[in-house]
């Protein structure tokens, strides 16, 4: 559990970035973002794919077309757009705080899991977390808006409403993703990555080719040619880190951790995520943010404390169990 524990700090500090690059790009579409990143995690995914072709076309069924496809267009394409638009709109602070209470809603989504510790063991921890939000969420909105972004009322509301379509797009692809690795074991972390990448490059490319018809299609082809460039070279960036890396990584924890203990893992995301802000920023936390982060990382290490309590006790009473079986 351990190792889960580091590969989903790892993810986290991968998927951090996602929240950069949108900021990096507020010239190009959310939906051309997306279609772009998607496209290119579906290349490296092909050229990953290539050496297991034919172990992965023997693995697969109809069930995990239909089950890979789903995850890719909530859990990459549709997570990404909204997330995207939610940066464009109110930045970084308050888009990564919003799908930073990630770590509750994966909790209580996976509460009824097999292996998940009791949710009133979870409650202090989680305490600890939520605090963490709420002191990150004053000190944002106390400060007004980020640099780059509108600022006004309506774009704020669609910014909220963007963030909280990433927040409920991820919480549904990190309990059905975890729960689907369990009842499929003969797929590892790498094969599933490799899978979801392919789905993600189709659905990318699909939605690439309706780009044209967004309304400010026009506006984006004028973009001279190194911003292209810059846009080009940084989704491949992120093609290889965020998306397969990155998805590699949380695959690998899915399979060693409880899913009540993966939701509170998903919370080291936010962190990077703010992390790469004050950085791009050049500037160090405010004492809000300080708390905050000091909160955050107390409520996932108690929670991880948790759950190595819980996973003793429970291999004890199986220790206990098989003496009394065989005497």
């Amino acid at each position: 559990m351990r190792r889960g524990v580091m590969y989903g700090m790892m993810a986290g500090a991968i998927w951090g970035t996602v929240f950069l690059v949108p900021r990096l790009l507020p010239d190009f579409a959310p939906m051309r973002l997306g279609a772009a990143r998607c496209m290119m995690y579906g290349l490296v995914s092909l050229a990953a794919a290539l050496p297991m072709a034919r172990r992965l076309a023997g693995k697969l069924a109809r069930a995990d077309l239909f089950a890979v496809a789903k995850l890719a267009l909530v859990g990459n394409l549709v997570y990404y757009v909204f997330l995207t638009a939610g940066v464009h709109r109110v930045g970084i602070g308050p888009t990564s705080l919003i799908v930073g209470v990630l770590p509750v809603t994966v909790t209580l989504a996976g509460r009824r899991d097999a292996g998940a510790v009791p949710l009133h063991r979870l409650l202090w921890p989680l305490v600890l977390v939520v605090a963490g939000i709420a002191c990150i969420n004053v000190d944002v909105f106390a400060t007004g808006p980020a640099p780059g972004a509108p600022g006004g009322v309506v774009d704020k509301l669609v910014g909220v409403l963007c963030a909280a379509g990433a927040l409920g797009s991820w919480t549904w692809f990190a309990v059905e993703n975890t729960r689907y690795l369990r009842r499929n074991p003969r797929f590892d972390g790498n094969e599933w990555s490799v899978l979801l990448g392919l789905a993600t490059g189709l659905l990318g490319a699909l939605l690439w080719l309706a780009c044209p018809l967004l309304p400010d299609a026009a506006t984006q082809a004028l973009h001279p040619e190194a911003r292209w460039r810059t846009f080009w070279v940084l989704n491949l960036g992120l093609a290889v880190g965020a998306s397969w890396l990155g998805t590699g990584l949380w695959n690998a924890a899915s399979k060693r951790v409880p899913l009540t203990l993966s939701g509170q893992l998903i919370v080291f995301e936010t962190l990077f995520a703010l992390l790469y802000g004050f950085i791009y920023d050049a500037r160090l936390p405010r004492a809000l943010e300080a708390a905050a982060i000091v909160l955050l990382l107390a409520g996932v290490t108690w929670s991880v404390r948790r759950h190595d309590d819980s996973g003793s006790a429970q291999r004890k009473l199986s220790d206990a169990a098989a003496l009394s079986a065989n005497p």
